[in-house]
């Protein structure tokens, strides 16, 4: 907003009031009706900014709405003669803090409210705005309100639009609990992308009793008659109501959001095979039992117009070449590339695209870190949010294993290879920012020893975004998928590497395991433990017995602690170390280490053979057209929201 942006347009005259702070009242309406309102509340104003959003060749320019806070009152005239300059601008402050920054540290408790004042304020302007043109429209008759209407619960941050849309249908507009009940919960609908507690939030009640009080009298009564639906089922099951109560009572009061987004939706759904399994069969098992027909998956998709035809302009014109133009509206007809897998004529010009693609990566590479690429090296790519369940721990240690046996002097027979790193970490996150420490002090280390030299090369890209991974994607060779089975959600950029030619190296787990499907068994590099297997672990997981059994992981965990990668920094990766060894370490990194170092090795010796490599280089291609996010909305569409599919013009 700073240098202004064409495409955006203020909308002030759509401005909506967001209310916290305050209480709840009770008083009877004309007729005597006991009703409920929302008095004596700071409030903050949500200002609308909207983007065009052109469909894709269909005549249909869609509209984005964007809110901005502003304060109602921009200056306290009081405060400033009274010499409390800080405070007359207080509440501008205050105000613009809710849309400054997305997804703020909420490690404080100051960070906690933030974000749920910013969560509450995009999801009441919303909803509020969408009402306001049903009034405009309709007046007060919501009869054929849910008919028109679904709203998709991104994960449990927007949970706060059931509450607030029962409270909008009953205090403003004057409807009975039931009906507007009815509205609710047959408008919400829930996406669950991951199983980590992390990402399921939890307020203290204290928090929403203080910030949005008239919220949490309605989620109160909602969990009140929830729980006697519950009771009516299993009569005297105590311990089943306490599972499924929307407020988690041990210890400090908490208001479960997943939980009152499934009982507020009327289908809730996982993002790929094995998520929803473990979403149906462990995360939310007792809702599933009672529910099971709203439960349904939904896998991930990610746009072929970015993630292949923007991203990856070489290959855009070899395949519209050699198989049409099909593919662009209908990334299905990228099956047609198959059977040029055994076409050494084409193999070539796939290859010759790739090396462009490699070269204009490694330019990157050297302008933002200064580290030079090995010309004509595998590019070995872990890109995506630094955490510990994806394991770029076990990448790191990888590296450090190929570093090792360079220097034992067996670097003839390892395999010259560019590892590189990217991604963003939380920024509360303290183990993340650890791990980013270890893999640059890793790569200071490689990078820098004359023995390295056209065998290793370890990079970790900072700032990552969206524009370098356009060009990522297109270069890489070996996509690593490595996270502790059973806990990745789905992934998208197992999506777009395959898309683009990459093979996987990857554990069963999100859409690996469909990808590994797609493109067959024998065409995917697995390793490690299943989910089953990681749960079965779970409580009898001895780091130890896999250290004593691989002495190449010995060596390994002996450089590091050593100090051989912080020589000027003693201790620093003492909180790594420790977590690798714990036997609580709840991402099992050396546990799955052996059976990736030897499925590594396989990845290496396919390499040398690079018609081979490039034949299943564009089988992956080839069978990625079912990660289309075209396919995926196709499903939203046919099963929860039920639109009227658009017509593409010529």
């Amino acid at each position: 907003m700073k240098n202004g942006y064409p495409w955006e347009l203020k909308r002030p005259e759509r401005v909506r009031h967001i209310h916290f702070f305050g209480r709840s009242d009770v008083y009877k309406d004309a007729q005597g009706k006991l009703q409920h309102r929302w008095v004596d509340t700071h409030d903050v104003l949500a200002v609308p900014y909207d983007i065009p959003i052109p469909g894709y060749r269909n005549e249909v320019v869609n509209t984005l709405r964007l809110w901005r806070a502003a304060s109602t009152d921009i200056f306290d005239l009081g405060e400033f003669n009274a010499g409390a300059y800080p405070e007359a601008v207080a509440a501008k402050n205050n105000a613009e803090h809710i849309s400054m920054v997305l997804y703020p540290n909420d490690s404080s408790e100051n960070g906690k409210e933030l974000r749920l004042r910013q969560q509450y304020f995009l999801a009441s302007a919303s909803l509020q705005d969408v009402m306001a043109d049903w009034v405009a429209v309709h007046g007060e008759n919501f009869t054929h309100f849910a008919e028109h209407h679904c709203f998709q619960l991104n994960d449990t941050h927007p949970s706060c639009a059931v509450p607030e849309l029962m409270r909008l249908l009953m205090d403003e507009h004057g409807l009975d609990w039931d009906s507007a009940w009815k509205i609710t919960s047959h408008t919400m609908a829930y996406t669950n992308h991951t199983l980590l507690p992390e990402a399921l939030e939890r307020w203290p009640v204290r928090l929403f009793r203080q910030l949005l009080p008239r919220l949490l009298e309605i989620i109160f009564e909602i969990n009140g008659r929830f729980l006697q639906e519950v009771a009516r089922r299993a009569p005297g099951d105590n311990a089943l109501l306490q599972r499924l109560s929307i407020i988690e009572e041990n210890g400090e009061q908490m208001v479960r959001m997943a939980h009152l987004a499934v009982v507020g939706s009327f289908s809730v759904n996982g993002v790929a095979a094995l998520h929803t399994e473990l979403l149906c069969d462990e995360l939310f098992a007792d809702f599933h039992k009672l529910w099971p027909q709203k439960f349904n998956n939904k896998t991930n998709g990610v746009t072929p117009r970015r993630w292949l035809q923007w991203a990856n302009p070489a290959l855009r014109e070899l395949l519209t070449e050699q198989i049409g133009p099909d593919w662009k509206n209908d990334l299905d007809h990228l099956k047609a590339l198959a059977p040029f897998a055994e076409d050494a004529t084409f193999r070539k010009r796939w290859d010759a695209v790739r090396q462009i693609n490699k070269a204009r990566l490694a330019k990157l590479v050297l302008e933002q870190t200064g580290v030079h690429f090995i010309p004509g090296a595998m590019v070995d790519t872990q890109v995506k949010r630094i955490h510990e369940y994806k394991r770029q721990l076990l990448n790191a240690l990888h590296v450090i294993h190929l570093y090792d046996r360079i220097k034992r002097g067996e670097g003839s027979e390892v395999t010259p290879r560019n590892v590189l790193f990217a991604g963003k970490a939380a920024p509360g996150y303290f183990m993340a920012k650890r791990i980013i420490k270890l893999i640059n002090n890793i790569a200071n280390v490689v990078n820098h020893d004359a023995d390295t030299a056209g065998r290793l090369r370890v990079c970790f890209l900072p700032d990552y975004r969206v524009s370098l991974m356009e060009q990522i994607c297109a270069a890489t060779d070996l996509s690593e998928q490595i996270s502790t089975a059973g806990k990745e959600a789905s992934g998208t950029g197992n999506m777009k590497f395959m898309m683009n030619g990459a093979l996987t190296i990857g554990t069963l787990d999100g859409a690996n395991i469909e990808i590994r499907d797609a493109v067959g068994p024998e065409h995917f590099f697995l390793f490690g433990l299943n989910a089953q297997e990681v749960s079965q672990l779970r409580g009898n997981y001895h780091p130890e017995v896999y250290l004593q059994a691989d002495h190449d992981l010995q060596r390994v965990m002996d450089l590091l602690h050593s100090g051989y990668f912080n020589a000027f920094e003693p201790g620093i990766f003492d909180p790594i170390m420790h977590t690798l060894n714990n036997p609580h370490d709840p991402w099992m990194v050396l546990a799955d280490f052996t059976s990736y170092k030897l499925k590594q090795q396989e990845a290496a010796a396919l390499w040398r053979d690079q018609t081979e490599w490039q034949r299943l280089s564009i089988l992956n291609c080839a069978a990625s057209g079912v990660f289309s996010s075209d396919r995926t909305i196709r499903e939203y569409n046919a099963d929860i929201w039920h639109l009227k599919p658009l017509v593409m013009t010529p």
